[in-house]
Parts: C-alpha cells; structure tokens; sequence
C-alpha cells in the first residue's frame, strides 16, 4: 500500500467537482427525505404478548458495556422482480448472514426503501443457526425481535427501521439467522441479489421454528435486512468496504465467506486474538454488482444507486464506522454515458472522500483492476482505467492506496487479470483472487482518522 492524499494535497477543484457536490446535495436532501424512520403506527397499538413461553424472558434488553459496531451488513439494491402486487405476503423469510465480529447483544435493520406501500411486519425472530449451510436454530438462542417494546412494525414505503436490542450472545464466524414475517401485500420487495449465500423461505408464520422443515425454498436473495449490529469487546469500530460486484463477491463460492471483505474481516479478528498492535474493527460490506460511482440505473427510487446517493446511507449510517475502503470505478468505464470523462469519475471519488472527511472518517481507495478479455474491453476503456489508476497511485485522491491492480494482473499481459486470480469471465477474482485481495490490505493503513483540513 502507498500512503495518498493529506489535507493540503491534491489539485484544486474543478468545475465538474463543483457541479458533483450540488448534484450530490440535492440527491441527499431528496434521499433523508424518502428513506425517512418508521411512520407514526410503529407497532405500539399491538403490543401482543409472547406466546406459549417459547422464548426465553427478557428477549429485549438495555444495552451493557461494550461498543456497537456493524456485524454484518448489505446495500438494498432494488425491487425484486415479480413481486409488485404481493411482495412476500404469507410467507417467513429466513435470511442467513455471517457474523464478522463477536457480541453479547444485538440488533437488525430492516429497510422497505423499494416498497411501494407500508411493510408490516408481526413477527420476527433472530437466532444462531444449528450449523452451515442449514436453515435449523440452535434452540436456546431463538428470540422474539421488538420495535419500540412491540412485536408488530409499519415500516412505510422508502422506510427503515432498527429493532430494540435483544440479548443473544453472537460469536466471531456464526452463521445468524434472522426471520421476518408479513402478512399482507406490501408491493415491490427490497432485496439485495448475488449474497453468495444461501437463505430460506417458508410458507406461513414459522419464524420461531428451529427446525428446517418448513423452510423448503432456498434463494440467493436477501430481503429487507440491512444491518445486524452487535454489542462488542472485540472491535471498537466499523470498516466499511463500498465497492462493485468485485467487493459483493459475485463469483466467489457460495455459503464460503470468500469475499475480500470476509478475508479482511478474519485477519483483523486474528491480529486482536494474537494482541498486534492493529486497528480493532469489525468490515462489513456494502458492495452492489454493477455499482457505480456517478449514476445509477433507472426507477424511483432508482435500482443499482450509484455511491454518489448512497454515501449516507450505506456508509455514514453504519454503526460506529472509522473508514471508508473504496473500490469503484470499473463500471462507469464499461457502462456509463460519462465514458469519455475520465475527469468525471476521479471527480466522482474524490467528493466521495471530501464526504468521509467531513464526518472524520479515513479513505483507502483501490486501483481498477484490469479486464482485458471481458465481453466490454476495448483499447480506449484500458487507456481510461491506466489514467484513473495513475492518479490514485499519485496520492492525490486517497489517503491511503491498495494497488489491486498491480497485485492481481498478469505480469506478461498487464491488461489482463492473472489466470489463478480469474474467475474465468476475466473481470471478477477466483476465490484465489479473493483471497489476494484481502491479504494485501496493510492493517497498519486502517489506523487513524481523516487528515486535519488546513
């Protein structure tokens, strides 16, 4: 890694940087807007009671000593397809996410930001799962989730809603499941696509089932969780990885954990275990496949945002987040109008970064790995990348610099990624790419904060 961009460096900004911020301003007062908190029915009406004693008492607890930081997490990406009269009414979903870090008590996010209509959720339960790969419950850690002390939750359309705390010890590596049931149509379901892991759904109410019976269907998809939060010893802050497909894993192997965020997230686990004198962090993932930094695709709000809108949200709402690792660029110069404009995307990055300094968050940025061979290739978008990667090797963009791209191409065709580190489609990393990618992160370039403005 190669030390960047200080608080007195880099060239003055340019009228595309000017019309950005504005652009970026605007997004933001529209999006605090739209993606507002639960609605004024938050549930309190329907405080009904635990049924049959099958949780455990005191499932919602105040929160003790330690640090809340980001366990897990996903960007909301779009409306999943076909699900615009129904959404997932009648039916449990059962997400399944990897816990990055250890806790003693916890708390979920559920976002409706692509319904079109209030999501009311009855019932929702987390709970650790009875081992990989399997929707089943370890028994004893089932717990009823609350909102505001009740069971039952309207999260309007383009809402969110953080759940109270529930007690569950969460340990480092668990699998956590967290099940959520609707019954009745809420339209387009708020999804994130390409989890390389495998979730569940059942038909009717079975989110305090611990068994896997009823939970025949399997998917890909996870739907309206967001964050999972946890109350931690071991992590005293949030790394936030906003990125691409390149950082949500597409291609790695699924129910694996082999993304180069899980590979980062393990390392800082076993540096604090070993007692290095290293940043103490939990990373989660906030990558979207086709992610962008200047635009996003079509809709309202629009499907695939680009970072640019998502900054606030994705990034600066985490729990407890310390820095900010980006690694963009790549599709805005195989798809985006803007392809001429290398000027554009830098632009793009660098009010990326102005944003994470003014909340006193830390930037490492990432070299665009090469793709020569992909289906989109062609000369001019190789010169573009060359030209982008040169000047976030010149320090001028980042504070710190990860050189993706010199550490994964193929030093006799540097246009290419090398042949162990490719997944095939010469674009996305093998899980030996993958695994590069998070091992070469300096642990030491997560220390600190943003550079004092002068």
């Amino acid at each position: 890694m190669t030390r960047g961009r200080d608080g007195g460096s880099g060239p003055p900004p340019t009228k595309h940087r000017a019309l950005l911020a504005a652009i970026v301003t605007l997004i933001v007062a529209i999006s605090t807007a739209i993606y507002a908190g639960v609605s004024a029915d938050d549930g309190t009406k329907d405080r009904t009671p635990l049924a049959g004693g099958r949780f455990p008492r005191g499932d919602a607890a105040p929160a003790s000593t330690g640090t809340w930081v980001g366990a897990w997490s996903t960007s909301p990406a779009a409306a999943e397809p076909g699900t615009v009269a129904t959404g997932m009414a009648g039916r449990s979903v059962r997400n399944v996410v990897h816990a990055g870090i250890g806790g003693t008590s916890a708390r979920i996010t559920l976002s409706n930001l692509y319904g079109q209509s209030p999501l009311t959720v009855t019932h929702a339960t987390i709970a650790l799962a009875n081992g990989p790969g399997t929707a089943a419950a370890l028994a004893d850690t089932m717990r009823r989730l609350t909102f505001g002390g009740a069971p039952r939750v309207v999260i309007p359309a383009g809402g969110q809603v953080t759940s109270d705390i529930a007690r569950i010890t969460v340990p480092y590596g668990a699998d956590v499941l967290v099940t959520t049931y609707s019954p009745v149509p809420s339209g387009p379901v708020t999804h994130h696509p390409y989890a390389q892991q495998t979730s569940y759904i059942a038909d009717g109410e079975r989110t305090a089932d611990v068994t896997a019976v009823a939970y025949t269907t399997e998917t890909r998809y996870w739907r309206y969780l967001t964050a999972l939060d946890v109350l931690s010893h071991e992590a005293d802050g949030t790394v936030v990885a906003l990125g691409d497909s390149i950082t949500d894993g597409f291609g790695a192997d699924v129910d694996a954990n082999n993304r180069w965020t899980d590979v980062l997230a393990e390392r800082l686990h076993d540096a604090a275990e070993a007692g290095r004198d290293t940043p103490r962090y939990s990373v989660v993932n906030q990558g979207i496949s086709g992610n962008r930094v200047l635009t996003g695709r079509s809709g309202r709000p629009a499907d695939n945002p680009s970072a640019l809108s998502r900054f606030e949200r994705d990034v600066l709402e985490r729990a407890n987040v310390k820095v900010v690792v980006i690694v963009l660029g790549v599709n805005d110069i195989l798809h985006s109008p803007e392809l001429a404009d290398r000027d554009g995307i830098l632009d793009g990055l660098r009010t990326l970064v102005d944003r994470a300094h003014a909340r006193g968050l830390k930037t490492v940025g990432a070299t665009i790995m090469p793709f020569g061979g992909y289906g989109g290739y062609t000369k001019a978008r190789e010169t573009m990348r060359q030209e982008i990667n040169e000047e976030i090797r010149s320090g001028r963009v980042f504070d710190a610099v990860v050189d993706f791209d010199k550490a994964l191409r193929d030093p006799y065709d540097p246009r290419r990624l090398r042949s162990d580190y490719d997944s095939g489609d010469h674009l996305h990393p093998s899980d030996k790419g993958y695994e590069r990618m998070g091992r070469l992160i300096d642990l030491d370039d997560l220390k600190g904060a943003a550079p004092i403005q002068l």
